[in-house]
């Protein structure tokens, strides 16, 4: 709203003219998400604890985690509060693409709302049914993916990183990649979520990555000088990543160890499901499976756990998600944590490194 109130007054005075610019909009939305978000926690924290909108703490997990019990949760709702109100100030938002995000994010934060809301008022841990709660990620995800399909300048064709002459050309076979890549991404980003502070740094590492892809991604002569894939109106979505990095720092203020507020499903799967569609949007599909390293491995051992013990009748790690390996093992949470946040940097630089290494 405001830069389409502020832009138009250049023609008046020139000073205006800054805000035509994605990078000073950019730093403009990560501000104001971080301030909502810092100054509204305190008081969400108050409410959810006036309420007894407490986390119920699943029977079958750590024992550690039992002292956790009755911690404030689904302050992941504050985090799209301030990332949606940040991009409606600050993005184009005659841009489509800018829509097809908030989309995901309040479509993905309704269905996670009911599933935490669930896990509150029943005072269980299993919330949503999770066959309900997958399938309406599908058509979520499904219909995100035809949106994009349908669009007359979209590009079916995959980015291979390190390849620039791999460029397959999928056609409609896009459709349920895209799909795939959104609700997976969704899911793994849920799954990290089991720690202080454990999935909102890789969060905010990938995000601000890909803030960097999709702001060059947009820009016609970068995108040419580094082989990239030219997406019209990507840019505008390093705004949007902007507000959602802001957001995400303002809650991680509360958040780190040991956390005052949890951010709940409403958080996690909003927030995963964002990044697989700027990963989409982006042309970066497969970069994302680089960038978000800790949420494939954390979701890759569920599954190998499952297939191990339903071949074998043994488990592969000592409990999954894989952190909770390493809480058995005796890391203590901090250590766990920081390493992860390590390893998210060092895949983040692998990532940054694939616009030279074509």
């Amino acid at each position: 709203m405001l830069y389409h109130l502020l832009y138009p007054l250049h023609t008046v005075n020139s000073a205006f003219n800054v805000f035509r610019y994605i990078t000073f909009r950019t730093v403009l939305a990560a501000l104001t998400a971080l301030v909502v978000s810092l100054v509204l926690c305190p008081w969400l924290i108050k409410k959810l604890t006036r309420n007894d909108v407490g986390e119920v703490i699943r029977e079958d997990g750590p024992k550690s985690h039992l002292e956790k019990a009755g911690t404030p949760t689904m302050g992941g709702s504050l985090i799209l509060f301030a990332l949606i109100l940040s991009t409606l100030l600050w993005c184009n938002l005659l841009n489509p693409y800018i829509w097809i995000m908030m989309g995901i994010l309040v479509g993905y934060g309704l269905i996670a709302f009911v599933d935490d809301y669930m896990k509150v008022t029943g005072r269980s841990a299993k919330g949503l049914p999770g066959r309900f709660k997958l399938l309406a990620q599908a058509i979520l995800g499904l219909g995100v993916a035809l949106v994009l399909y349908m669009r007359p300048d979209f590009n079916t064709s995959l980015t291979i990183p390190f390849f620039k002459a791999m460029t397959p050309n999928l056609g409609w076979l896009y459709i349920p990649l895209a799909m795939f890549i959104i609700v997976g991404a969704s899911n793994a980003v849920n799954l990290t979520d089991g720690l202080d502070g454990l999935a909102i740094g890789p969060t905010i590492i990938a995000t601000a990555t890909f803030l960097l892809f999709a702001y060059l991604s947009g820009h016609a002569k970068i995108a040419a000088y580094l082989q990239l894939p030219f997406i019209p109106g990507c840019g505008e979505l390093a705004v949007l990543c902007g507000a959602m990095v802001g957001a995400s720092i303002g809650f991680l203020w509360y958040n780190t160890y040991p956390a005052q507020l949890f951010m709940g499903d409403t958080g996690s799967l909003a927030l995963g499901g964002a990044l697989g569609v700027v990963a989409v949007i982006s042309k970066h599909e497969f970069l994302l499976v680089i960038v978000g390293g800790i949420f494939v491995m954390e979701a890759l051992s569920v599954i190998f756990q499952v297939l191990s013990f339903k071949l074998t009748g043994k488990r592969m790690f000592l409990m999954a998600p894989i952190h909770h390996h390493f809480e058995l093992k005796g890391w203590p949470e901090p250590r766990i944590i920081v390493r992860f946040w390590i390893i998210a940097f060092i895949l983040a630089l692998i990532a940054v490194s694939t616009l030279k290494l074509r």
